[in-house]
């Protein structure tokens, strides 16, 4: 922090990462996937699948209208077209709880909008 204060200008990453947590300005959250045991919910058409933050359990889902749009899914077995495609939906699902696009109960909802 002094060298910083000091106006030293070959300053590390690690050094102003280090700074920012100091000051509390850094995100700690990361949305990870251990296990999703994806399902299928025929009332909403939603494949539901979950995510932790650290003890946290976020619930996580993707519409059925995504799934055959975007993921060339009408038709087929939503569950296999999820499995097929995890990484991609994963990666959205991160990508909406870090930038704050909630849906009322903290859950995520990927929407064909979201593509």
């Amino acid at each position: 922090m002094s060298r910083f204060e000091g106006g030293e200008k070959d300053i590390q990453l690690s050094s102003v990462l280090g700074i920012l947590g100091v000051l509390g300005l850094l995100d700690q959250r990361m949305l990870v996937f251990p296990e999703p045991s994806p399902r299928y919910d025929d009332n909403n058409e939603i494949v539901v699948f979950w995510g932790r933050d650290g003890d946290r359990e976020v619930r996580c889902a993707i519409h059925r209208e995504v799934i055959a749009d975007h993921f060339e899914g009408g038709g087929k077995d939503k569950l296999k077209v999820f499995a097929a495609n995890r990484e991609a939906i994963e990666h959205e699902a991160r990508r909406k709880y870090l930038a704050g696009k909630l849906e009322k109960d903290g859950s995520v909802l990927i929407r064909s909008a979201d593509f």
